[in-house]
């Protein structure tokens, strides 16, 4: 591994991953497409926009985006700072925004702006990403020249039109900048040097990039062809894509690059439609989940995955949990892209914010907190007899397992007549894009409540036979809770 210096945050947005560098050839990566492959009364009515509008080349930066509002009542205050927990709790309980809404929510959502800056202080931070994003392009590009343009076979004529309109993107930017003022340029030029010096001293494995880069190469061409977003003119967003992806692996060698990130950051690329705003988005979500493109992280999943299955069904769970089954396995592209196949596309991305806004995580973050109350007062009580600790909902079980065990569930009769690995990808392979999001969404959380209710009580008759004290602080704390 090269010598990799620390870098100073930007918001935590310029951080590395704790797993080890991982993918290609010899490590440890998964393949996504391998076989290890309160919403009660939800207002789902959102509209869908006019999907087959075809969009010009993503420019690489969206200044309007820093001074932009978000409508979404009690959200924003007037100077432009966002309450996260109200924009979470709106995501959730609205089963996602207007796609109108989604790209200015998707930069607070996903961390590319803090929610606690203003508009103003916005327009610096876009700047000081803009110019740090181009710094850190332009080095990796400097060091591989034979790596800036994406090597064709002549074979794909669309490709080579994509080619075409990204250099007539990249002219276009490139006459803009000669039309700003003086001060303007001189303000550019002392972020430049800033930029530079902050990534003098990063160095590259490059042998490792360019493996890395060969595989980007073999992914980019085929990720979401068939949207809107990267028809005619938008061909060229494909290369946007690329050097987004590059980027992220030369600046996160332990990370790298894996199967599936593609499939992510086109993603927010169609959202944001900006350049700068996809890799810092990205890069934010990187940063908590990496370790899912990690064997480690997700064979950790799938045993998450599995153990909840056994608390909603122990049949289903003892016919797919077998040395043929693999741990349900078969799963694995549901939980790396978000069921980002499984749903309707437009249905696809309000999933994927519902899964984001982390709403249910946080009421479980409630609930460890009052058991770790409860602790505390038991600590310092005056009953002589240690009382043994009592596990109530397992907070691993977070709400995209619910939807996983929801979705297996409502297909049982189909999976209990699986009998090999085979069978089972051709199961997965006949839900694509055939799910529905609203129906899925309301038993996911029915079984959500009921599991933690279920769980809930019998901690509490748990407590029943061990406490001799009436009251309990966290009795009280969890009716307030699930009332």
């Amino acid at each position: 591994m090269p010598e990799r210096k620390n870098l100073p945050r930007i918001n935590t947005m310029i951080t590395s991953c704790d797993e080890s560098h991982v993918e290609g050839k010899g490590k440890n990566h998964l393949d996504s497409n391998g076989p290890v492959g309160k919403f009660k009364g939800m207002k789902c009515s959102v509209s869908t926009g006019n999907n087959n509008i075809c969009r010009p080349v993503a420019p690489v930066t969206s200044p309007e985006s820093a001074c932009a509002r978000i409508s979404l009542p009690g959200v924003m205050d007037a100077e432009g700072r966002v309450d996260e927990s109200r924009l979470r709790m709106h995501i959730f309980k609205n089963g996602g925004v207007s796609p109108d809404e989604r790209g200015q929510v998707w930069r607070f959502l996903f961390g590319m702006y803090p929610c606690s800056s203003t508009a103003l202080e916005r327009h610096l931070l876009l700047e000081q990403m803009a110019v740090r994003y181009q710094v850190m392009k332009r080095k990796w590009q400097q060091l591989l020249p034979g790596a800036v343009y994406l090597r064709l076979n002549g074979t794909d004529a669309e490709l080579l039109t994509a080619v075409k309109f990204f250099d007539q993107r990249q002219n276009r930017e490139q006459n803009q900048q000669q039309y700003q003022s003086e001060e303007a340029r001189e303000k550019m030029s002392f972020l430049h040097l800033q930029a530079q010096v902050l990534f003098e001293r990063v160095t590259f494995d490059l042998e490792e990039l360019q493996e890395a880069i060969r595989i980007i190469d073999k992914d980019v061409p085929r990720t979401d062809r068939d949207l809107p977003y990267y028809r005619n003119e938008g061909l060229g967003n494909l290369l946007v894509l690329r050097d987004i992806l590059i980027t992220y692996a030369a600046f996160h060698p332990e990370v790298s690059y894996a199967q599936g990130m593609n499939d992510l950051c086109s993603r927010f690329l169609e959202v944001l439609d900006s350049e700068v705003d996809t890799y810092w988005s990205f890069s934010c979500y990187m940063e908590k989940f990496s370790k899912d493109f990690c064997a480690d992280g997700l064979y950790r999943k799938m045993e998450l995955e599995a153990a909840l299955l056994k608390e909603l069904d122990p049949q289903l769970h003892s016919h797919l949990v077998t040395d043929n089954m693999e741990k349900l396995t078969f799963c694995h592209r549901w939980l790396l892209l978000g069921f980002q196949r499984e749903f309707e596309h437009s249905d696809a991305l309000r999933l994927f914010e519902i899964l984001s806004c982390d709403h249910l995580e946080l009421i479980s973050q409630q609930v460890d907190r009052a058991r770790y109350q409860e602790r505390l007062s038991c600590k310092h009580s005056l009953e002589e007899e240690p009382v043994k600790e009592l596990h109530a909902v397992n907070t691993d079980f977070t709400f995209e397992l619910f939807m996983c065990a929801t979705i297996l569930l409502e297909n049982k009769d189909t999976l209990l007549s699986c009998r090999n690995e085979v069978q089972l990808i051709q199961f997965t392979s006949s839900l694509q894009g055939k799910l529905d999001l609203n129906s899925t969404l309301k038993k996911a959380e029915e079984q959500f409540y009921n599991y933690c209710k279920r769980s809930s009580w019998d901690y509490l008759s748990g407590l029943c036979h061990t406490r001799k004290s009436k009251e309990d602080h966290f009795l009280y704390q969890l009716r307030n809770l699930f009332s």
